[in-house]
């Protein structure tokens, strides 16, 4: 009987001390999972998208000073950027980064004359700051009738490998009415969320 406990004592010492290889590789396990997730995170963050900060006016009502953004800097891998969509791209001249709307793309010919903004002949339905512009229109009433205050661009045709684009403020708002057409390859990506502060976050409508 005696030696039976004893057996027994031996087995649960062999057991205990088989116990701590296997505590050792599950803690190295989740090691190995966190490292791989903080990689992914790093690479999706530094290669896929990127935070862009918004700063000045130009494109208020839909954006403001301050909002942070994420842009999809993978997606004119894929395809080219189409009208309507806001985009974030370089200015050299500037040593700066601009957030602005695509108005045209290649092809396109191209003409604005006070809040009417044509593509092609037809006069552009934007909704996103119609309001913007009526409530203009209704204030310009009180000062003899003035104009919409904005900057004429007479008409041109988008070059290859180019868009033209204009800030949604458009009576406050340096785009390709001063700067010129914008190469393809000066495009960061697509602005797609605002994600700061919260109280604004929401998907971006293109």
């Amino acid at each position: 009987m005696q030696q039976d406990l004893h057996q027994g004592q031996d087995e649960g010492d062999d057991q205990a001390r088989q116990s701590p290889p296997k505590q050792k590789n599950e803690v190295l396990e989740w090691v190995k999972a966190i490292a791989i997730a903080l990689i992914l995170v790093i690479l999706i963050r530094w290669l896929l998208f990127k935070p862009f900060i918004v700063d000045g006016p130009s494109m208020q009502p839909n954006f403001h000073t301050g909002e942070r953004v994420i842009v999809n800097e993978i997606l004119y891998d894929i395809r080219s950027p189409q009208r309507g969509e806001v985009i974030v791209f370089h200015v050299p001249s500037e040593g700066r980064d601009f957030i602005k709307r695509v108005i045209g793309v290649a092809g396109d010919t191209v003409k604005v004359e006070g809040d009417v903004v044509t593509v092609n002949g037809k006069k552009v339905d934007e909704t996103y700051i119609q309001k913007a512009i009526d409530q203009a229109h209704a204030n310009n009433q009180l000062y003899n009738d003035k104009n919409f205050p904005n900057e004429d661009f007479k008409e041109g045709t988008v070059p290859k490998g180019h868009v033209f684009v204009m800030g949604d403020n458009r009576s406050d708002s340096t785009d390709s009415r001063m700067i010129g057409y914008v190469p393809l390859g000066d495009i960061v990506g697509r602005a797609d969320v605002i994600f700061w502060p919260v109280s604004d976050m929401e998907w971006i409508k293109h």
